[in-house]
């Protein structure tokens, strides 16, 4: 074969290469439709012995002594709780001396329900405070426990897919300042971005043209797997995350932008 021939042989493969991953399906711009998404939050408290306690709010376990002092916690954080009674604690956050959010725990006469007046310091404009109710959904005493809550989405941020190397995909999300780029190869990729927890990778495989399978993990550990399904229609993109120990899924639901 005369290189002139192997060439063009070659031009055709990869054109033929780049119009495949153009015209995925999945490509294009996602808005989340707040109203069809559900959004649970978990945490888990752990009595350790006498007052010390592991909280895991979703970044990993932080180990902290219930004596209203500030001590190390996850991202750089400082972690402060303060049990005031068999009923009721307060948790503060800080870091780098500012303080980031508070929270109030009032627990129900039956140990089932927990209540959180939740407080966001932000770093521009004033506090803005959340009402909470958590459910028990495992054995604990007190405030011991796992405890679940519903809680609205009040925004309607922007999903990003692009094509990324040979026939793998871009998932973009630029209000947290995420990427991940991935082959459907079942390795784990970097999760890339400021947004993005140290240690984060993620790997993808896809289970046919409308959906994918992706498995993020942090330092190794595997801490949650989401399946991203597109409708009959092209018009709707599902996400469906199952956080691992968490009962009930997060459901994102998204439409397509023009």
């Amino acid at each position: 074969m005369s290189h002139p021939a192997l060439q063009l042989m070659l031009l055709g493969c990869l054109v033929a290469s780049t119009s495949s991953a153009q015209s995925d399906p999945l490509l294009g711009d996602w808005k989340l439709n707040p109203s069809k998404s559900t959004y649970i939050d978990q945490f888990k408290v752990e009595r350790l012995g006498g007052d010390l306690y592991g909280f895991d709010f979703g970044g990993g376990e932080e180990r902290i002594v219930a004596d209203g002092t500030e001590q190390p916690g996850v991202s750089g954080t400082r972690l402060a709780v303060t049990v005031e009674s068999a009923d009721r604690l307060q948790v503060v956050r800080t870091k780098d001396g500012r303080k980031l959010l508070s929270a109030a725990w009032k627990l129900s006469p039956d140990g089932n329900s927990l209540s959180d007046d939740y407080t966001d310091f932000g770093a521009d404009g004033p506090p803005s405070t959340v009402h909470y109710l958590y459910k028990r959904v495992a054995p604990g005493e007190g405030f011991a426990g796992t405890w679940n809550a519903p809680v609205p989405i009040d925004s309607a941020p922007v999903l990003q897919i692009k094509p990324f190397a040979h026939k793998g995909l871009s998932f973009i999300q630029p209000a947290r300042q995420i990427t991940r780029n991935l082959e459907f190869d079942g390795k784990d990729y970097p999760v890339l971005g400021a947004g993005a927890p140290a240690g984060a990778t993620a790997s993808a495989r896809r289970v046919g043209a409308d959906t994918v399978e992706i498995t993020a993990k942090v330092s190794g550990t595997v801490t949650r797997t989401e399946q991203l399904k597109l409708s009959p229609d092209l018009q709707t993109l599902t996400s469906t995350i199952h956080p691992i120990g968490q009962r009930d899924p997060n459901v994102f639901v998204y439409e397509r932008q023009p």
